[in-house]
């Protein structure tokens, strides 16, 4: 996809309407139509639905959302547009989005998809299943093993991420790290980035994928799902995957 003069591209993009409208007339677009008193989750996403820009920098700050070219982090672009439009919308809502995934109680969910559109519902699903379910298996994985030790005895373990990672991907992190850093590049700053732990999340979900049978997949999961249903359910995170 292209983008416009000083932004960042994303090879194989697939959101590339014939006349794409620039960010600022969506915005624009969106701005006014909330001014007349639409409903402002339904206008967001249908804002979402013809946006173009995989990655962009925005007062000061990158903005990536689609990782991998493929895994759509709406909620980042909910980010970007409220913080525009966000004093035409109810400020405990748009909290409740950023902090959470979750819509409000009023928004009729079916409607998600609709207004998102196939292009960007099928990014969505790759961002839930390859970023926030992926999370939770991590999680989930993290809390067998602490269990584990402390049934063992060794209450106070306190790091125990290169086990979670040899469980589910094979590899101790800083070695799945280096790979990921070989395949997609250097990153700047001493630190990692929230951006750049989704990167690597979403990457070591498709090295999961690619090195795993199906039944293991199915089950990894089945077990990522009910974690984040302990944790409130899927639907208290995000829409979820309809």
């Amino acid at each position: 996809m292209s983008s416009t003069a000083g932004e960042s591209t994303v090879s194989g993009e697939v959101w590339t309407p014939a006349n794409p409208e620039s960010a600022a007339d969506m915005v624009a677009g969106l701005k006014r139509r909330l001014e007349d008193g639409a409903d402002w989750l339904t206008c967001l996403l249908e804002t979402m639905a013809r946006w173009t820009l995989p990655v962009e920098t925005y007062r000061g700050r990158r903005f990536n959302y689609f990782i991998a070219g493929e895994a759509f982090d709406w909620v980042l672009l909910a980010e970007r547009l409220l913080l525009v439009v966000g004093d035409l919308v109810p400020s405990d809502e748009i909290e409740t989005l950023l902090l959470s995934g979750r819509v409000p109680a009023s928004f009729d969910r079916s409607r998600f998809r609709q207004a998102l559109g196939v292009e960007k519902y099928r990014g969505y699903l790759n961002y839930f299943y390859g970023v926030t379910v992926e999370e939770a298996l991590q999680l989930s994985t993290e809390l067998e093993r602490y269990k584990r030790h402390a049934s063992n005895g060794l209450r106070y373990k306190t790091d125990v991420t290169d086990e979670v990672f040899s469980v589910l991907y094979g590899s101790a992190q800083a070695e799945l790290l280096e790979k990921f850093r070989e395949e997609t590049g250097p990153r700047s700053g001493r630190y990692v980035s929230l951006s750049d732990a989704k990167e690597f999340t979403y990457w070591l979900f498709t090295y999961r994928i690619n090195n795993a049978d199906k039944a293991r997949i199915a089950s990894d999961t089945k077990k990522g799902l009910a974690q984040l249903e302990r944790m409130g359910g899927a639907s208290g995170w995000e829409p979820g995957p309809y």
